[in-house]
């Protein structure tokens, strides 16, 4: 049980940032409806913003996960110095060619009337991949406190940004139309505000990192470099695919459902806004992942790594199953946020539980993908990604035209389903670890039959207040359960088991 008090604090110290510098992004998304009072004002954003993570993948090449994998095996200055070269090199010559090519990727994406939108993003990816290896070392060597402040440091800037250039200075052009500030309004940015944000906050992230970046030296172990090539290019199919997944339904929203282009505009902005809603299990994911990836290799060499990594799976799913619930049982509240400056926000707000439950699936996948990244199989995940990346293109063509929100949320939650079953199996054939399947299952079934329940209460009295108290109250009811079903487990726990 230590391993997993261990990384409780790993989670805790890595994932305080990572939930502050998500959330404070997600509440930069979550205010375009009050921003905007039509969702197809935020259509070309959602575009730029479902292309940057396929970029991000093919700029990166798997880098990150191979130095924690290697800083195990060699020299670490010699890893950290060819990893940082080849970064630096191959960076520059794609940002080159995104430029060059930038007419065209503005045309495929529908973006012809903002193409300086691809040179933002270009410099965008330029500066976060440049940051990729800084941050993984100061999560290799544990220093969390200067990881902290400086992923939340960009975020911080990027938020600033947004709000002056598209809250403040707005509101006050209004109430004083002579003031010098109207010239800004007058450039008629908009909504490219969130791309010149993110821009300065990428930028003050590259910045702060400089002490980390200058301690690479211009060394290159070419041998060692096809070493970890060997390894990582797996990892890229893995991580194109897994972008698919993720964004494919975003990007081809507009250019495959049978609508007039406004109305297309305007369902791909709702769409998006509902994502985003459903994506907030994806903060805790994400939080989780900071710690546990270098967590896995490190614990690997420990006797009995497999039951460390059980037990890792099954707070993961407890954990999952708690954001479900405050997704699922508090929709009208979210739902009443969103809607408060434009009616048109709220549509489609039942898909947003198929989607969070979608999400969990793929939470699960990546806890399971470890066994593939131990063992160095990476092929496999490729397959699987692979797989679940022709499930999602075969199903977005197949029911957006028919069912629009619904059929963009089916193909989602059914590809991270397959995913996940895949990768269990396989993992038990050439990796086995003991995962208590049969009550993880249990749990998920739980907390989906609560949040229907819920629903159908609501379907005969649904007053918002009454909908946040029995959605409490069920919340609280699961929490029971849990803690009496795992207590011994959970009073172990650092924090948590003060209360059990």
């Amino acid at each position: 049980m230590s391993a997993i008090k261990k990384l409780a604090g790993q989670t805790l110290w890595y994932g305080l940032p990572t939930i502050v510098s998500r959330f404070l992004g997600y509440l930069m998304n979550m205010a375009l409806p009050f921003l905007f009072a039509q969702p197809s004002k935020t259509a070309d954003i959602t575009q730029v913003y479902a292309i940057i993570p396929f970029l991000n993948i093919l700029f990166t090449y798997g880098m990150e996960t191979a130095y924690f994998k290697y800083s195990q095996e060699k020299e670490k200055q010699t890893l950290y110095n060819t990893l940082s070269v080849s970064l630096l090199v191959s960076t520059i010559v794609f940002s080159l060619l995104l430029l060059l090519g930038r007419d065209v990727i503005a045309k495929a994406a529908d973006l012809t009337e903002h193409p300086e939108y691809i040179l933002w993003m270009t410099a965008i990816i330029f500066f976060d991949t440049l940051a990729t290896l800084p941050f993984a070392r100061l999560r290799q060597e544990n220093r969390p406190r200067r990881y902290a402040f400086v992923r939340v440091a960009g975020i911080v800037v990027n938020l600033l940004v947004v709000f002056t250039f598209l809250g403040f200075i707005p509101s006050y052009v209004n109430k004083h139309p002579d003031s010098i500030l109207n010239l800004v309004v007058k450039l008629d940015i908009g909504i490219g505000y969130y791309l010149i944000g993110n821009l300065l906050g990428s930028l003050t992230t590259f910045l702060l990192l400089w002490p980390e970046i200058k301690q690479v030296q211009w060394e290159f172990h070419k041998e060692m470099w096809q070493e970890i090539m060997r390894y990582s290019y797996p990892l890229i199919i893995v991580g194109l695919g897994g972008m698919v997944n993720d964004m494919l339904s975003r990007l081809v929203y507009q250019h495959v459902v049978d609508l007039p282009a406004e109305q297309a505009k305007h369902e791909l902005g709702v769409f998006a806004n509902l994502y985003r809603l459903a994506v907030l299990i994806t903060i805790m994911i994400q939080a989780f992942r900071m710690a546990a990836e270098p967590f896995f290799f490190n614990q690997s060499k420990e006797e009995g790594a497999q039951k460390s990594y059980a037990r890792v799976m099954k707070f993961f799913v407890i954990a999952c199953c708690f954001m479900f619930l405050l997704i699922g049982l508090y929709l009208d509240a979210l739902k009443w946020i969103i809607t408060l400056k434009s009616p048109a926000w709220g549509e489609g707000m039942y898909i947003v539980p198929i989607l969070a439950m979608g999400n969990i699936f793929l939470g699960i996948y990546y806890n399971l993908s470890i066994w593939y990244k131990l063992t160095g199989k990476n092929l496999y995940g490729a397959y699987i990604t692979i797989a679940g990346a022709a499930i999602t293109i075969g199903l977005n063509m197949l029911l957006i035209p028919k069912w629009h929100y619904l059929g963009a949320a089916i193909a989602t939650f059914t590809c991270y389903l397959v995913m996940m079953v895949s990768s269990y199996a396989l993992g038990q054939k050439y990796y086995p670890v003991p995962y208590a399947k049969k009550k993880l299952i249990s749990y998920l079934v739980l907390v989906t039959l609560i949040v229907l329940f819920h629903r159908l209460i609501l379907s005969f009295y649904h007053p918002l207040w009454f909908s946040i108290a029995t959605g409490t109250l069920l919340l609280l009811g699961f929490s029971m359960f849990v803690a009496k079903i795992e207590r011994r487990d959970l009073q172990k726990l650092p924090l948590i088991g003060r209360f059990v």
